[in-house]
């Protein structure tokens, strides 16, 4: 059975960024539920409320339940806007999900036992994760929070391609029937070690010592013969 994620939110009568401003220093957080045959609809969430849904990696790729004064709809988070500098939630945007209708969205990919690989127990080997997130299409209750790729037994050389991963059922990825690339998820490749340079002030001693000295001693330690 699905996880049921639930958001409570209220009506918000006042829009614009005047009203949006005023709203935030009441602790609050301006945003809009769209989509459906539903017109949209202007909402705002307290703060401290999205401040700890946020801690949660649901929060931004599962459905969720968004109860606005009592009444619940399924959404995705489609957007959300942080302030630059501090941890303020500026405005967020919900797209209302309909049964039976497909959707679209990205969700992330967990990779797991890569420490119990081979690769991962080998010194000098690097495992590079190139995708960490992948965008899905599916029904609304067929939407996974997020997509396990197992590393357990990689090895040096190994590519993980993107439609080598193990997909729930009901769910695919568009981009690998519209693209003919298929791209690497996971990349194993060793450490390249560069050789070691002489530093500096060596290099200028041991170009010094290759020289003769002018009318002295040889390289080999011999006078040199006056004609």
């Amino acid at each position: 059975m699905a996880t049921i994620h639930e958001v409570n939110a209220e009506v918000r009568n006042d829009a614009g960024k005047g009203a949006s401003r005023r709203l935030r220093r009441t602790g609050m957080v301006p945003a809009i539920v769209y989509g459906g045959d539903k017109p949209p609809q202007n909402i705002q969430v307290e703060h401290r409320v999205v401040l700890a849904l946020a801690k949660h990696e649901w929060f931004f790729s599962s459905v969720l339940d968004l109860n606005v004064d009592g009444k619940t709809e399924k959404v995705l988070l489609r957007d959300w806007h942080k302030h630059p500098h501090k941890q303020l939630m500026m405005h967020m945007d919900f797209q209302r999900v309909r049964a039976g209708e497909k959707l679209h969205t990205s969700i992330p990919l967990h990779f797991v036992g890569q420490e119990k690989s081979p690769a991962g127990k080998t010194s000098g080997v690097v495992v590079s994760h190139h995708i960490t997130d992948v965008e899905v299409a599916c029904l609304p209750e067929k939407l996974p929070e997020y997509i396990e790729v197992d590393l357990s037994t990689i090895d040096l050389g190994d590519i993980i391609h993107l439609s080598e991963l193990k997909l729930p059922e009901g769910v695919e990825i568009p981009q690998l029937s519209h693209d003919e690339n298929d791209p690497a998820v996971v990349t194993v490749h060793a450490v390249k070690v560069e050789a070691e340079q002489p530093a500096e002030g060596e290099a200028a001693e041991g170009e010094a010592a290759a020289v003769p000295p002018a009318g002295g001693e040889s390289p080999e330690g011999g006078a040199e013969e006056g004609n």
